[in-house]
């Protein structure tokens, strides 16, 4: 499989748009404006920490807000909103991601995107922060700055989602599983339809900062 098509299969798995088709973000800036290049790796600090129970175990999260203030701060609104309790891992490619943070059941009982969330946020990807096993970075469109409450768990390292340079920004990281890998390997292993929607619901039942 070429790095193309698995970069694409990247997008259309990280997007909250399902109707995205092509890699990449938007258009070519002014020549004159010059590329960042990657960033040097940094060391996760954790400086919050999450707790998600879920009907598949407990799953702690260790949040960088020192590295990635924007989307830590953004996370931790709707955890403080509630907002994450009773919406499911929409998406799971066992080779790849777990999703979740923006589909829920509604009062029929269908699966649809939950809402309102907030505005859109910055993307951080130029932080350092690799997308490795055991990760939490925000998913978005390819519209770079268009996160805005769902996010994914890395189940291998995916450094292709890293930035890369302005055509190929990447996708931001701002924590990482402290506790309960073994939960989230549970889940990426759970049966999924041909959207990679599991066939079963994998529910946040609540989500709430904890102590550090």
């Amino acid at each position: 499989m070429s790095s193309n098509r698995i970069h694409r299969r990247a997008l259309l798995a990280l997007a909250t748009s399902v109707a995205l088709t092509a890699c990449g973000g938007g258009g070519g800036g002014g020549s004159t404006t010059p590329t960042p290049t990657p960033p040097a790796p940094v060391v996760l600090t954790v400086t919050h920490k999450v707790r998600l129970t879920t009907n598949q175990g407990v799953i702690e999260l260790g949040l960088d807000r020192t590295h990635a203030p924007i989307s830590v701060d953004n996370f931790l609104k709707y955890v403080n909103d509630g907002f994450y309790n009773g919406t499911v891992f929409h998406r799971v490619i066992s080779n790849f991601v777990i999703q979740g943070g923006g589909v829920a059941r509604n009062g029929a009982g269908a699966l649809q995107d939950k809402t309102p969330t907030y505005g859109p946020i910055a993307l951080e990807s130029l932080n350092g922060l690799s997308n490795v096993r055991g990760t939490l970075a925000m998913a978005r469109t390819a519209v770079p700055d268009s996160a805005t409450s769902q996010f994914y768990i890395n189940v291998v390292d995916n450094t292709s989602l890293n930035y890369q340079n302005s055509s190929n920004p990447g996708y931001a990281v701002f924590g990482q599983v402290t506790l309960g890998l073994d939960v989230v390997d549970k889940i990426k292993a759970v049966s999924t339809n041909s959207s990679d929607m599991p066939l079963s619901d994998v529910t946040v039942t609540e989500a709430k900062v904890i102590p550090l």
